[in-house]
């Protein structure tokens, strides 16, 4: 069968609406037509930094707010000093998670993506290092990045269907990058701004305050910097998790978004 053409995107749409402006404007005056083309030019800066926003590709970052469902997903694990903590409390309060994970610590540890699975939960990928920069990279090292990460996985058994950007940034190459891994960009509501788990101070109550139907929250597997802060950060899962499980709100990411989180092997 013929594949079906893929959607204009808003930055293509928006592209072509500014150039047919800008060439009307051009009629009247050569300087007013730059307009259109600037704020286009504007817009493709801004809106890859705007998470909710798919303005390059489709990005799913909630759900219907019709429902009061919400979905847990953890980023940048899998790490012995947190993730068999973050499984304990989540077997403890009988909540179903998705872990965004990162491919060098996948293949470090698949002991930990094993026992992701062996609970329940899912896994999505979340590129190969967690590079803050991965968005500048060219489209080949971009590809490269995801489609290794994929593989790691893959040896555990599963095949995510859904990317995750490092700090949920996008870029013009993720698109079609995306359609060659048959990957579906997801992103988050809700999060802590924890930095991390830098600032895990009243963490649980952040979340409570913001938290609206639908969303999808974003946390972290990751072990606080100071270890001190071990504790606290359990704590606070432990507190924020209660409210949860005691609201029936949380349900998979499958089902917030309507698409596969992953496949098995």
């Amino acid at each position: 069968m013929p594949r079906c053409p893929a959607k204009p995107s808003a930055a293509e749409i928006s592209g072509i609406a500014a150039l047919l402006l800008a060439l009307l404007l051009s009629l009247f005056s050569p300087t007013l037509a730059l307009l259109p083309l600037a704020l286009f030019l504007l817009a493709c800066f801004a809106a890859p930094f705007i998470i909710g926003y798919g303005f390059f590709l489709p990005v799913i970052s909630r759900g219907s707010p019709a429902s009061k469902q919400i979905a847990l997903t953890f980023d940048d694990g899998p790490w012995p000093a947190s993730t068999p903590i973050l499984l304990d409390l989540l077997a403890r309060h009988n909540l179903q998670a998705t872990f965004f994970v990162v491919g060098r610590q996948a293949e470090k540890h698949p002991e930990l993506v094993a026992a992701i699975l062996a609970q329940g939960h899912t896994i999505g990928n979340h590129s190969l290092r967690h590079d803050s920069l991965l968005m500048l990279r060219r489209a080949k090292t971009l590809h490269e990045d995801i489609h290794a990460t994929q593989e790691i996985l893959k040896k555990s058994g599963v095949t995510p269907c859904v990317f995750r950007p490092p700090a949920g940034i996008t870029n013009p190459r993720l698109k079609q990058v995306l359609a060659l891994e048959k990957l579906l960009a997801v992103n988050y509501s809700c999060r802590a701004m924890d930095g991390g788990n830098r600032n895990i101070a009243k963490l649980a109550e952040k979340i409570l305050a913001r938290l609206r139907p639908g969303d999808i929250i974003m946390l972290h597997d990751l072990p606080p910097q100071q270890e001190t802060l071990l504790p606290l950060w359990q704590k606070e899962l432990d507190r924020l998790f209660a409210v949860l499980q005691a609201n029936d709100q949380v349900v998979s990411l499958e089902n917030i978004i309507h698409h596969p989180v992953m496949t098995r092997e």
